[in-house]
């Protein structure tokens, strides 16, 4: 089994900067993709960033630019640096990692006011 602890969000003001962590925990050997995900308000679940195990990120368009992913393997951590922050960017954001199964952090809201 593989347990996803997320840590970063909260509140920020448009313009602001946050970052996200994500430490898989237990039988995290073996783990392929990670990535972040999140849902608005009244949406689906999206994409946001994911990161293959060499380190290849790929981010959403309306992220790009923005939002970095990135990953430390010895760690067994995902981060998601947000910069520019956006009021339509408020969502819960959840980490995700995949190893033979999806697993998925608990979600954390992120909250962006103008």
């Amino acid at each position: 089994q593989v347990q996803l602890v997320e840590s970063g969000g909260g509140w920020v003001q448009a313009g602001g900067s946050r970052r996200r962590s994500c430490v898989a925990c237990g039988s995290s050997v073996g783990i392929n993709g990670m990535g972040w995900y999140r849902q608005a308000p009244g949406k689906r679940r999206e994409v946001v960033a994911v990161i293959t195990p060499g380190g290849s990120p790929t981010s959403a368009a309306s992220v790009k630019g923005r939002f970095t992913i990135s990953r430390d393997n010895a760690k067994n951590t995902v981060y998601l640096q947000m910069n520019n922050l956006k009021p339509e960017d408020t969502a819960v954001y959840y980490c995700h990692a995949q190893r033979v199964m999806d697993y998925w952090g608990k979600g954390t809201l992120v909250t962006v006011s103008s």
